[in-house]
């Protein structure tokens, strides 16, 4: 049973582009279908995180809307911060479910239950152990296929308990 979820952002929530206006601001583009997905976790009791090395205002902003539970921004210590999720709430990793997309989210995507990655996650990434390299790209619907599968085995394993 997957009790969090957790996801990076650039390359797994958006399309690992970096947008600039003449002025200098910074935007990215997000997938709604990635957004009912982790809606839908949450909805269905799941733990929902977005943790990124960024700190920026614009993911503050779309953790805002989706109502992630957890933000963790400006970190590359992914794992320690999933980590202390786990403790707090009595979580083992096992139970921990993540996205993720390059070399900073390998460490992380190597310690938890469920794995997966975009189909263009970089090669290391998909090298991994027993993680799901996703039929779509970042930002293009790879976190909501991930999320369906979440959503599956969880009812999966709760009807067997039934």
């Amino acid at each position: 049973m997957i009790k969090f979820f957790a996801t990076d952002v650039d390359g797994t929530m958006t399309d690992g582009g970096m947008y600039y206006t003449v002025s200098g601001d910074e935007f990215k583009k997000f997938n709604a279908r990635d957004g009912m997905g982790i809606r839908l976790l949450r909805e269905s009791g799941v733990k929902t995180a977005i943790i990124t090395s960024e700190n920026i205002e614009i993911v503050k902003r779309r953790a805002e809307k989706l109502k992630v539970d957890f933000l963790k921004m400006g970190t590359w210590a992914k794992l320690d911060f999933i980590k202390e999720v786990c403790r707090e709430y009595g979580f083992k990793l096992e139970e921990v479910a993540y996205i993720g997309d390059d070399i900073n989210d390998f460490e992380t995507l190597s310690n938890v239950g469920l794995r997966a990655c975009p189909a263009d996650a970089v090669d290391k990434i998909k090298s991994i152990d027993n993680i799901i390299v996703l039929s779509k790209n970042g930002g293009h619907g790879a976190v909501r296929e991930f999320c369906e599968m979440i959503l599956k085995i969880n009812t999966k394993q709760t009807d067997s308990l039934s």
